[in-house]
């Protein structure tokens, strides 16, 4: 039997697909807990229908993604940091100070998207990468300096 599942559905499928599933499990289990619905004709066209729709919405977002890319491409962040030593901070410059500076300059974006591989403990300049969508990446460049204290 054919149904078009709801949720995911671990060693099923995912959410939107259509699988091939035993008559018995797809009326005990899958429609009584909600997690698929028969793959009728009017089914598969509302489906069909809701997957372009969501193709459509992903370009826009890609769309979006790649002019604020863009923007952040042509960005030059300066962090002041306290240093013990000449080269050395005092701490470290993590995902969240850059997500704060960012949002100084405009940007709203989720630390959680900044891709630091570990993070900044000396003074210099920095490529960090920004994970904008799942095909579009940014590279803003971050300058680390010495605060000045007195």
């Amino acid at each position: 039997m054919e149904v078009i599942l709801i949720k995911d559905v671990e060693k099923v499928g995912r959410a939107g697909t259509v699988v091939q599933v035993k008559e018995g499990f797809a009326r005990n289990f899958l429609f009584a807990h909600n997690l698929a619905k028969p793959a009728t004709a009017a089914s598969l066209k509302k489906l069909e229908q809701a997957k372009q729709v969501r193709l459509a919405q992903s370009a826009k977002v890609k769309e979006e993604s790649i002019q604020i890319k863009k923007r952040l491409s042509q960005l030059s962040l300066t962090i002041a940091a306290i240093t013990c030593g000449e080269e050395k901070l005092y701490g470290s410059i993590n995902a969240h100070e850059i997500s704060e500076a960012l949002k100084e300059e405009g940007f709203i974006i989720d630390k959680s998207n900044i891709e630091l591989a570990e993070p900044i403990k000396s003074l210099g300049i920095y490529e960090v990468p920004v994970k904008l969508h799942p095909q579009v990446t940014a590279t803003v460049k971050l300058w680390v300096v010495k605060t000045s204290t007195k």
